[in-house]
């Protein structure tokens, strides 16, 4: 049972950790593309209370995309309703990602972001450490490292 239930743990988070890393990667070539470069500069210094706003901006952008796809499982479109809430869980979560990312020394300020943020990282640290010597996770690693690799050269290979 202990091995069942550290897989399931190993699942949990090697999908977490890919999918971080992937919207982060994701927001980081998006202001690129959409040159924000000036805003995120901005965003890394400015005030813990703008800040605080700044991390506010993901949840109001993707709240009204959670209203249309309840709007739509409760009209029975289930295909479309699981998708566009699907769709908006990663949206608001590579826009949570970036913004945190940028904000993140001036969020922590605010005791009960620093205590949800201690709490949460303290159990992801507890949770890698029971599941680090699993054979799916060293699997998994080797071949997040090689889709890496791959990305990494398509990249090299599709820039002029």
């Amino acid at each position: 049972m202990k091995k069942l239930l550290l897989t399931l743990l190993a699942i949990l988070l090697i999908v977490e950790e890919w999918l971080w890393d992937f919207l982060s990667a994701c927001g980081h070539y998006m202001a690129l593309l959409l040159r924000l470069e000036s805003f995120e500069r901005w965003l890394v210094q400015t005030s813990p209370p703008l800040a605080l706003l700044a991390f506010t901006i993901p949840i109001l952008i993707v709240t009204p995309i959670n209203l249309v796809a309840l709007s739509l499982l409760l009209n029975g479109l289930l295909l479309q309703g699981i998708l566009l809430e699907l769709f908006a869980k990663l949206l608001g979560t590579l826009l949570v990602a970036r913004v945190f990312s940028l904000t993140k020394p001036q969020l922590l300020t605010f005791a009960v972001i620093a205590v949800i943020y201690h709490n949460v990282t303290g159990w992801l640290r507890w949770a890698h450490a029971k599941i680090v010597d699993t054979e799916i996770y060293r699997w998994s690693r080797q071949v997040k490292a090689q889709v890496k690799t791959k990305i990494k050269e398509l990249l090299r290979w599709a820039q002029p």
